[in-house]
């Protein structure tokens, strides 16, 4: 069993961080690499003439392999330590009778990227080179806090029974009440709208990864405990 679960979770880990990694070079990659730009002074957004309008050019990837490189190990390293994660979770689900198949995979792929992703995202979205973010210390904290909440809530809303259920809506809200921390005031060199597009698909290439690892965990699961 602990082979299966160790080898399912490696390979949608790997299949999924190497998709992830694509669509973060299609999407994700190019507004990271513009927003540097603005980071360095290369290009800036406020014009000395007092005009707020930058023009829009991506930068190519060009030919930094290394940096790319370590962007494709890196994304097959995180997701197959989530895919570890999700399985062992989905895993003693089902022994407790929730039945595990692709379909439900995918359903615990997309609650993992609410947990870790978009719950916390909520009060701390992706921040873009030249855009500033609050402080590294309390604004981790404050992640780490939220993903774990929002984990409890959404099992008290798959798993608990009756008056248990409702304790996941305290449990959502608990973090975004206490609120996350901010700066007290606003600067930054980037676009505030590059910045906002950052964060949206970076959202977005974050839920597909998750779905492809939750289907595929599930997928290279029943598969190997079928032969």
């Amino acid at each position: 069993m602990t082979k299966n679960l160790l080898s399912s979770a490696l390979l949608a880990g790997v299949a999924a961080g190497l998709i992830a990694a694509l669509l973060q070079f299609s999407f994700v990659i190019p507004h990271l690499m513009e927003g540097e730009l603005y980071e360095t002074g290369e290009r800036v957004h406020f014009a000395t003439d007092g005009s707020t309008q930058s023009d829009r050019a991506q930068p190519a990837l060009g030919n930094d392999f290394a940096r790319h490189g370590m962007t494709v190990a890196f994304n097959m390293v995180t997701y197959t330590g989530y895919g570890l994660i999700l399985l062992a979770l989905m895993v003693l689900a089902d022994g407790k009778g929730h039945k595990l198949t692709p379909r439900t995979g995918l359903i615990w792929g997309v609650a993992g990227f609410i947990a870790v992703q978009l719950a916390p995202g909520i009060g701390q979205p992706p921040v873009l080179p030249g855009a500033i973010g609050s402080e590294v210390g309390p604004r981790q904290a404050w992640w780490a806090a939220t993903i774990i909440a929002s984990a409890l809530a959404l099992a008290l809303i798959a798993f608990g029974k009756g008056w248990m259920a409702l304790l996941s809506i305290p449990l959502l809200l608990a973090p975004h009440i206490i609120g996350a921390p901010y700066l007290d005031t606003y600067f930054g060199v980037a676009p505030p709208e590059l910045s906002a597009r950052f964060a949206a698909l970076s959202f977005g290439t974050a839920l597909a990864g998750w779905s492809i690892l939750g289907f595929l965990c599930a997928w290279f699961w029943t598969r190997s405990n079928e032969g």
